[in-house]
């Protein structure tokens, strides 16, 4: 057992250090300048080591991480109690919350649900993974709510954590699940290929499927197809497998094969056949492109439950094609926290709104209306709906000299600048950061999140000011929310090549938050994110010669960036939206996504686009385009007017 060295008392004693003034920086404690060699021994794996720092530090606002890496170094082999001890003398702190999850988690991979049981009342922020570790010890203790909130975990076939396929196979055993729910969940697994748990989940309902047959089918499903039986539950089973096998490898020979399949089946058969298609369809955009039958097959398997995943495929096809009807049936059909999202409220009012009938035309406006009271990108866009425009952003909130007092005693914040002072890790202090902002946020504390902004902002750390400053409740801070650092540049190189400010800042700040140093996982580097290839076509167009180190100048990288959306931009139609598409995904596939047969309104380009870092991307540059014009002194603001019709791809 190890030594403890910190009582509860000495937590609140930490707690109430005397109050430093507003102005006054954070001093680097001793403790905390040993944060790094503690670090090093941690990561060496030197235990003996780290219980002497534990002690050292142990005054300091750092000083509860030798004892984290302790307790972490074995947390498989730690007593729940150990880990109770640890949350309890550090409440809600980041740390403490992550000891927990993870300790959850790995109990769960041990199947010992009974020693991660007293430790979930200390997991607070879990992520998807963590979730469904914590569901399943609730289920393991008999919860019964757990099978009606975790549906969507049920029903997903999208690659998920091990921990949520562990939760769905425990929900097989649930009394709770329907017979129609069990089918949902094996026909989605047939669509999926998933033939392992297809065959577990069929035995659920008393059907037994070969997985020698699935293999079969697997390599020649075309094939199989040809004389496919359709009398037994399992010959439905089998078709439905082999239609979304070759849908997978060739989808034009399987919405031909699945009329065929069809026929003589009964009429939920077909429709789970039709899903498979049109399902499969959906999310092979970026294989297969758009193709208007694939809608044709989600509109004829209406009748079907849809599951969430399934829901938002329909929606984005409907979108895409302009099939109005289609996308309300689309969103009637998702869960009701679903359908409530500002994204498909938006989208519902569309629908609403192209309908001839008075009582839709005033549902839409009713919808737009509610939608634009936030300045978020559905929010900009129901504005636009309404014939709204705004000049001018809420008066800046300023936090108090008493929000800047308890900026230096809250030890969240502490923590968060203790270990930018001493260069931690950027995973350490960006997990300490966010921590402390979500408790802030979480009190609905907005001074003191204002001050945290303030004060970053005033370090030049403005990615952690823009996360502070973005989660304001009532008092806001346009300027702390959309820095715009290196103004005369960005303004001088913008104009130069005949762009927006407005829009390169915008871009900016969704490429690197204003991180001078910024480096992405596959090369991309500095304020505007340039590849290195990328930044040697723009100099070998600007007349340079390249040099790798420049991109890390700041000067060079807003020069490089700006000239080179400029230069996407005029490569396609002039448009913003597929330029800001294009410097993400590149400008082939931004052109690959626009439409053929007639033009598309921006917003069903935007939403349809099939990467969902691209499709997201997109919105946040626009969003902010919009704001930081207002801030740029442009004149009355319209994300509309960034956003012109889409035009069809042969005509450029």
């Amino acid at each position: 057992m190890l030594k403890k060295v910190w009582k509860l008392n000495k937590y609140y004693q930490l707690l109430a250090l005397s109050a430093v003034s507003a102005s006054a920086s954070y001093s680097v404690h001793a403790g905390d300048e040993q944060f790094n060699e503690a670090l090093r021994a941690a990561n060496s794996s030197n235990i003996p080591m780290l219980q002497q720092y534990q002690y050292s530090m142990q005054n300091d606002a750092l000083g509860y991480y030798p004892e984290y890496w302790i307790l972490n170094s074995n947390l498989g082999s730690q007593p729940a109690a150990q880990i109770v001890n640890f949350a309890q003398r550090y409440p809600q702190s980041a740390m403490a919350e992550k000891l927990a999850a993870d300790y959850v988690e790995e109990k769960v991979k041990m199947a010992d649900f009974a020693s991660a049981q007293p430790v979930l009342q200390y997991v607070t922020n879990a992520d998807q993974a963590e979730n469904c570790a914590v569901a399943q010890v609730r289920a393991k203790s008999g919860d019964p709510l757990i099978y009606a909130e975790y549906k969507e975990v049920w029903l997903t076939t999208n690659a998920q954590p091990e921990s949520c396929t562990g939760l769905g196979r425990l929900m097989l055993s649930s009394p709770l699940l329907t017979e129609q729910d069990r089918q949902m969940r094996l026909w989605g697994q047939l669509r999926a290929g998933q033939s392992g748990q297809a065959i577990a989940t069929a035995q659920s309902i008393n059907m037994n499927l070969s997985l020698a047959q699935l293999n079969s089918i697997q390599s020649n499903p075309m094939n199989y197809l040809w004389s496919a039986p359709k009398i037994s539950k399992e010959d439905h089973a089998y078709l439905i497998y082999a239609v979304g096998r070759l849908a997978d490898s060739d989808l034009n020979s399987a919405m031909a094969s699945a009329k065929r399949a069809a026929d003589g089946v009964p009429a939920d058969v077909q429709r789970a056949l039709y899903r498979a298609v049109g399902y499969v369809g959906g999310t092979t955009v970026m294989k297969n492109n758009f193709n208007r039958e694939v809608l044709s097959f989600l509109d004829a398997s209406y009748g079907l439950p849809f599951s969430p995943e399934e829901a938002e495929i329909y929606a984005r096809q409907a979108i895409r094609f302009s099939s109005w009807e289609s996308l309300i049936r689309a969103i009637d059909s998702m869960s009701v926290t679903q359908r409530q999202e500002d994204r498909w409220q938006y989208w519902l009012a569309r629908g609403y709104e192209k309908r001839s009938d008075g009582a839709s035309q005033k549902t839409a406006q009713e919808i737009f209306k509610r939608l634009a009271q936030g300045d978020d990108y559905h929010n900009l866009l129901a504005k636009d709906h309404l014939g709204q425009s705004y000049s001018s952003v809420p008066n800046n909130a300023q936090p108090s000299n008493a929000d800047a007092q308890r900026l230096s005693q809250d030890i969240h914040f502490r923590r968060a600048f203790a270990l930018r002072d001493v260069n931690a890790p950027d995973n350490y202090i960006n997990r300490e950061w966010n921590w402390a902002v979500r408790q802030a946020y979480l009190k609905k504390d907005d001074g003191l999140l204002l001050a945290a902004a303030k004060r970053a902002t005033d370090m030049g750390w403005y990615d952690r000011a823009i996360y502070a400053a973005d989660r304001t409740v009532k008092q806001h801070n346009y300027s702390l929310r959309y820095a715009m650092p290196h103004q005369a540049y960005v303004v001088s190189h913008s104009r130069n090549a005949g762009i927006d400010p407005a829009w390169a800042y915008g871009l900016m700040r969704q490429e690197s938050r204003f991180v001078t140093t910024a480096r992405s996982h596959v090369g991309a580097g500095g304020l505007m994110q340039i590849m290195p290839d990328t930044a040697k076509l723009v100099a070998r167009q600007m007349g340079e010669t390249y040099n790798p180190a420049a991109l890390s100048d700041m000067n060079t990288n807003i020069r490089y960036g700006t000239y080179y959306l400029s230069m996407i931009q005029s490569q396609l139609s002039n448009s913003p939206v597929l330029a800001t598409a294009g410097y993400n995904a590149g400008p082939n596939r931004a052109r690959r996504w626009q439409p053929e047969g007639q033009n598309i309104d921006p917003d069903q380009y935007a939403e349809t686009i099939p990467l969902t870092e691209t499709r997201d991307y997109v919105k946040h540059v626009m969003t902010n385009a919009t704001h930081y014009g207002v801030l740029l002194g442009q004149g009355a603001q319209s994300i509309g007017k960034r956003m012109q019709v889409i035009p069809m791809r042969n005509a450029q």
